[in-house]
C-alpha cells in the first residue's frame, strides 16, 4: 500500500509537491486548497494544474537534453 501511495504522490500530485517544496508549505494543504478551489469554481483550476504539469514535464526533458552530449550531433 505504501508503494502505491508513493507512486500516486509522485506521478499524480507532482505539481502540488513541487509547489509545496518550493514555497515551504505542506503538500497536503496545497492539495486541500486545490480541491476546494476546483469545487467552488466548477473545475477551472484543473486547467491550470494540467498546464503546470505539462511545463514541469517539459522542463525535465529540456534538462535531460542539456546533459546529453549526443543530443546536439
Amino acid at each position: 500500500m505504501n508503494r502505491f501511495k508513493n507512486f500516486v504522490e509522485w506521478n499524480a500530485f507532482g505539481v502540488c509537491s513541487a509547489i509545496g517544496a518550493r514555497m515551504g508549505i505542506a503538500t497536503s494543504k496545497i492539495r486541500q486548497y486545490f480541491i476546494y478551489a476546483s469545487v467552488l469554481t466548477m473545475g477551472s483550476p484543473i486547467i491550470i494544474y494540467m498546464a503546470l504539469a505539462f511545463l514541469r514535464n517539459i522542463r525535465k526533458y529540456i534538462w535531460a537534453a542539456k546533459r546529453n552530449p549526443w543530443y546536439y550531433l
